[in-house]
Protein backbone atom coordinates (compact mmCIF):
# COMPACT_ATOMS: atom_id res chain seq x y z
CA UNK A 1 0.00 0.00 0.00
CA UNK A 2 3.03 2.37 0.89
CA UNK A 3 4.55 1.68 -2.43
CA UNK A 4 1.71 2.14 -4.52
CA UNK A 5 0.84 5.52 -2.71
CA UNK A 6 4.11 6.86 -3.07
CA UNK A 7 4.39 5.72 -6.34
CA UNK A 8 0.42 7.25 -6.90
CA UNK A 9 2.16 10.56 -5.64
CA UNK A 10 5.23 10.58 -7.72
CA UNK A 11 3.26 10.60 -10.65
CA UNK A 12 0.83 13.45 -9.94
CA UNK A 13 4.44 15.51 -8.75
CA UNK A 14 5.81 14.94 -12.25
CA UNK A 15 2.34 15.99 -13.68
CA UNK A 16 2.27 19.18 -11.62
CA UNK A 17 6.06 20.22 -12.59
CA UNK A 18 4.83 19.37 -16.26
CA UNK A 19 2.03 21.97 -16.25
CA UNK A 20 4.12 24.85 -14.19
CA UNK A 21 7.19 24.52 -16.26
CA UNK A 22 5.32 24.81 -19.69
CA UNK A 23 3.42 28.23 -17.76
CA UNK A 24 6.92 29.08 -17.09
CA UNK A 25 8.23 28.56 -20.40
CA UNK A 26 5.44 30.68 -22.28
CA UNK A 27 6.43 33.36 -20.78
CA UNK A 28 9.93 33.16 -20.95
CA UNK A 29 9.57 33.05 -24.54
CA UNK A 30 7.56 36.25 -24.77
CA UNK A 31 10.36 38.07 -22.18
CA UNK A 32 13.30 36.49 -24.64
CA UNK A 33 14.87 34.69 -21.65
CA UNK A 34 16.95 32.17 -23.44
CA UNK A 35 18.73 30.86 -20.36
CA UNK A 36 15.75 29.83 -18.37
CA UNK A 37 14.48 28.52 -22.10
CA UNK A 38 17.13 26.44 -22.53
CA UNK A 39 16.85 25.07 -18.68
CA UNK A 40 13.30 24.81 -19.06
CA UNK A 41 13.62 22.44 -22.42
CA UNK A 42 15.69 19.97 -20.21
CA UNK A 43 13.49 19.72 -17.51
CA UNK A 44 11.05 19.06 -19.45
CA UNK A 45 12.87 16.02 -21.21
CA UNK A 46 14.03 14.60 -17.79
CA UNK A 47 10.26 15.22 -16.27
CA UNK A 48 8.62 13.00 -19.10
CA UNK A 49 11.16 10.31 -18.62
CA UNK A 50 10.64 10.25 -14.87
CA UNK A 51 7.26 9.74 -15.20
CA UNK A 52 7.74 7.25 -18.16
CA UNK A 53 10.02 5.47 -15.55
CA UNK A 54 7.81 5.98 -12.45
CA UNK A 55 4.45 4.29 -14.70
CA UNK A 56 7.13 1.58 -16.79
CA UNK A 57 8.60 0.17 -13.27
CA UNK A 58 12.08 1.56 -14.48
CA UNK A 59 14.39 2.55 -11.65
CA UNK A 60 17.36 4.02 -14.02
CA UNK A 61 15.21 6.67 -15.01
CA UNK A 62 13.61 7.38 -12.10
CA UNK A 63 17.44 7.52 -10.73
CA UNK A 64 17.92 9.99 -13.63
CA UNK A 65 15.07 11.93 -12.75
CA UNK A 66 16.23 12.64 -9.24
CA UNK A 67 19.75 13.24 -9.90
CA UNK A 68 18.47 15.98 -12.32
CA UNK A 69 16.45 17.55 -9.70
CA UNK A 70 19.58 18.21 -7.51
CA UNK A 71 20.52 20.31 -10.51
CA UNK A 72 17.33 21.94 -11.15
CA UNK A 73 17.36 23.28 -7.60
CA UNK A 74 20.39 24.87 -8.13
CA UNK A 75 19.76 26.33 -11.12
CA UNK A 76 15.89 27.92 -9.54
CA UNK A 77 18.06 29.20 -6.51
CA UNK A 78 20.57 30.78 -8.19
CA UNK A 79 17.39 32.63 -10.71
CA UNK A 80 15.89 33.54 -6.85
CA UNK A 81 19.44 35.41 -6.09
CA UNK A 82 19.61 36.90 -9.18
CA UNK A 83 16.36 38.99 -9.12
CA UNK A 84 16.99 39.52 -5.95
CA UNK A 85 20.28 40.93 -6.80
CA UNK A 86 21.77 39.27 -3.62
CA UNK A 87 25.38 39.45 -3.67
CA UNK A 88 27.27 41.03 -7.12
CA UNK A 89 23.88 39.89 -8.93
CA UNK A 90 22.29 42.68 -10.36
CA UNK A 91 18.70 41.92 -12.79
CA UNK A 92 19.54 44.76 -14.85
CA UNK A 93 22.26 42.59 -16.17
CA UNK A 94 21.54 41.22 -19.98
CA UNK A 95 24.45 38.85 -20.49
CA UNK A 96 22.93 36.17 -17.34
CA UNK A 97 19.58 35.24 -18.34
CA UNK A 98 19.65 36.57 -22.53
CA UNK A 99 22.82 35.64 -23.44
CA UNK A 100 23.53 39.58 -23.82
CA UNK A 101 21.56 39.19 -27.39
CA UNK A 102 18.56 41.52 -26.95
CA UNK A 103 17.93 44.06 -23.74
CA UNK A 104 14.60 42.70 -23.01
CA UNK A 105 13.38 41.71 -19.22
CA UNK A 106 10.99 39.85 -17.98
CA UNK A 107 7.63 39.32 -19.79
CA UNK A 108 5.93 40.34 -16.16
CA UNK A 109 7.91 43.57 -15.99
CA UNK A 110 5.48 45.23 -18.47
CA UNK A 111 2.32 42.64 -17.68
CA UNK A 112 2.19 42.13 -14.27
CA UNK A 113 -0.93 42.98 -12.69
CA UNK A 114 -1.62 46.63 -12.38
CA UNK A 115 1.00 47.51 -14.20
CA UNK A 116 0.78 50.82 -16.30
CA UNK A 117 3.31 51.42 -19.45
CA UNK A 118 4.26 54.61 -20.29
CA UNK A 119 6.28 55.67 -23.24
CA UNK A 120 9.20 58.38 -22.47
CA UNK A 121 9.58 60.68 -25.72
CA UNK A 122 11.72 61.62 -26.91
CA UNK A 123 13.80 58.58 -26.36
CA UNK A 124 17.04 59.07 -24.46
CA UNK A 125 20.04 59.16 -27.66
CA UNK A 126 21.74 55.99 -25.71
CA UNK A 127 18.04 53.92 -26.36
CA UNK A 128 18.36 51.26 -29.71
CA UNK A 129 16.43 51.93 -32.20
CA UNK A 130 14.17 48.90 -32.35
CA UNK A 131 13.49 49.19 -28.74
CA UNK A 132 11.00 51.93 -26.89
CA UNK A 133 11.64 53.43 -23.79
CA UNK A 134 8.69 53.48 -21.03
CA UNK A 135 8.28 53.57 -17.45
CA UNK A 136 6.29 51.00 -15.86
CA UNK A 137 4.27 52.07 -12.50
CA UNK A 138 1.00 50.99 -10.48
CA UNK A 139 2.03 47.37 -9.93
CA UNK A 140 0.53 45.68 -7.45
CA UNK A 141 3.36 42.79 -7.66
CA UNK A 142 7.05 43.66 -8.88
CA UNK A 143 7.77 41.40 -11.50
CA UNK A 144 11.10 40.06 -9.56
CA UNK A 145 8.82 38.58 -6.65
CA UNK A 146 6.63 37.01 -9.76
CA UNK A 147 9.83 35.40 -11.04
CA UNK A 148 10.86 35.24 -7.11
CA UNK A 149 7.60 32.75 -6.69
CA UNK A 150 7.77 30.95 -10.40
CA UNK A 151 11.30 29.79 -9.07
CA UNK A 152 10.21 29.00 -5.32
CA UNK A 153 7.29 26.77 -6.75
CA UNK A 154 9.94 24.97 -8.87
CA UNK A 155 11.76 24.10 -6.27
CA UNK A 156 9.50 22.68 -3.86
CA UNK A 157 7.94 20.55 -6.31
CA UNK A 158 11.54 19.45 -7.04
CA UNK A 159 12.13 18.74 -3.39
CA UNK A 160 9.13 16.44 -3.34
CA UNK A 161 9.86 15.16 -6.30
CA UNK A 162 13.39 13.55 -5.30
CA UNK A 163 12.21 12.40 -1.63
CA UNK A 164 9.02 10.35 -3.71
CA UNK A 165 11.56 9.14 -6.55
CA UNK A 166 14.23 8.06 -4.13
CA UNK A 167 11.62 5.99 -1.96
CA UNK A 168 9.92 4.65 -5.30
CA UNK A 169 13.62 3.17 -6.60
CA UNK A 170 14.15 1.78 -2.58
CA UNK A 171 11.03 -0.19 -3.14
CA UNK A 172 11.12 -0.93 -6.57
CA UNK A 173 15.00 -2.37 -5.68
CA UNK A 174 13.83 -4.31 -2.34
CA UNK A 175 10.83 -5.62 -5.17
CA UNK A 176 12.99 -7.25 -7.77
CA UNK A 177 15.53 -8.85 -4.81
CA UNK A 178 12.85 -10.62 -2.69
CA UNK A 179 11.07 -11.44 -5.83
CA UNK A 180 10.47 -15.36 -5.85
CA UNK A 181 10.00 -17.71 -8.83
CA UNK A 182 9.72 -20.97 -9.97
CA UNK A 183 13.36 -22.22 -10.35
CA UNK A 184 14.46 -18.47 -9.15
CA UNK A 185 16.52 -17.80 -6.27
CA UNK A 186 15.22 -18.68 -3.61
CA UNK A 187 17.23 -21.97 -1.94
CA UNK A 188 13.81 -23.38 -1.26
CA UNK A 189 11.83 -23.12 -4.53
CA UNK A 190 10.57 -26.14 -6.43
CA UNK A 191 13.10 -28.88 -7.59
CA UNK A 192 12.60 -31.16 -10.14
CA UNK A 193 13.06 -34.73 -9.74
CA UNK A 194 16.68 -35.87 -9.79
CA UNK A 195 17.95 -38.28 -12.24
CA UNK A 196 20.07 -41.22 -11.51
CA UNK A 197 23.15 -42.24 -14.07
CA UNK A 198 22.78 -45.79 -12.32
CA UNK A 199 21.07 -47.98 -10.49
CA UNK A 200 21.88 -49.00 -6.65
CA UNK A 201 22.75 -52.26 -6.47
CA UNK A 202 22.12 -53.86 -3.27
CA UNK A 203 24.77 -57.04 -2.07
CA UNK A 204 23.62 -60.13 -1.69
CA UNK A 205 24.47 -62.87 1.14
CA UNK A 206 24.18 -66.67 0.57
CA UNK A 207 25.31 -69.46 2.89
CA UNK A 208 27.25 -72.41 2.30
CA UNK A 209 24.32 -74.86 3.49
CA UNK A 210 22.09 -72.88 0.57
CA UNK A 211 24.64 -73.76 -2.05
CA UNK A 212 25.18 -77.22 -0.61
CA UNK A 213 21.52 -78.08 -1.59
CA UNK A 214 21.34 -76.29 -4.99
CA UNK A 215 24.84 -78.56 -5.64
CA UNK A 216 24.35 -81.55 -7.68
CA UNK A 217 24.58 -84.88 -5.83
CA UNK A 218 28.40 -86.65 -5.13
CA UNK A 219 28.72 -90.09 -5.55
CA UNK A 220 30.26 -90.72 -2.40
CA UNK A 221 29.74 -87.65 0.41
CA UNK A 222 33.18 -86.09 0.83
CA UNK A 223 33.52 -83.20 2.84
CA UNK A 224 33.66 -79.88 1.19
CA UNK A 225 37.32 -77.78 1.76
CA UNK A 226 37.71 -75.76 4.50
CA UNK A 227 38.12 -72.08 2.60
CA UNK A 228 34.18 -73.25 1.39
CA UNK A 229 32.76 -74.34 4.62
CA UNK A 230 32.23 -71.56 6.31
CA UNK A 231 29.55 -68.52 5.22
CA UNK A 232 30.15 -67.07 2.08
CA UNK A 233 29.61 -63.48 1.16
CA UNK A 234 29.10 -62.76 -2.23
CA UNK A 235 27.95 -59.16 -3.08
CA UNK A 236 27.21 -59.07 -6.78
CA UNK A 237 25.45 -61.96 -8.91
CA UNK A 238 28.22 -62.79 -11.20
CA UNK A 239 30.34 -64.27 -8.06
CA UNK A 240 27.56 -66.40 -7.12
CA UNK A 241 27.80 -67.97 -10.70
CA UNK A 242 31.26 -68.35 -9.51
CA UNK A 243 31.35 -70.23 -6.63
CA UNK A 244 28.37 -72.60 -8.32
CA UNK A 245 30.80 -73.41 -11.28
CA UNK A 246 33.25 -74.00 -8.35
CA UNK A 247 31.12 -77.03 -6.93
CA UNK A 248 30.23 -77.92 -10.45
CA UNK A 249 33.79 -78.64 -11.40
CA UNK A 250 34.60 -80.40 -7.73
CA UNK A 251 31.77 -82.66 -8.30
CA UNK A 252 32.94 -83.87 -11.61
CA UNK A 253 36.74 -84.36 -10.60
CA UNK A 254 35.33 -86.52 -7.91
CA UNK A 255 33.19 -88.32 -10.36
CA UNK A 256 36.37 -89.38 -12.24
Amino acid sequence: MGYCSGRCTLIFVCGMQLVCVLERQIFDFLGYQWAPILANFVHIIIVILGLFGTIQYRPRYITGYAVWLVFWVTWNVFVICFYLEAGDLSKETDLILTFNISMHRSWWMENGPGCTVTSVTPAPEWAPEDHRYITVSGCLLEYQYIEVAHSSLQIFLALAGFIYACYVVKCITEEEDSFDFIGGFDSYGYQGPQKTSHLQLQPMYMLSTELEERAPPFESATALPAALSTSLEVPYPSQCCLVSEIFQDHSTRRSK
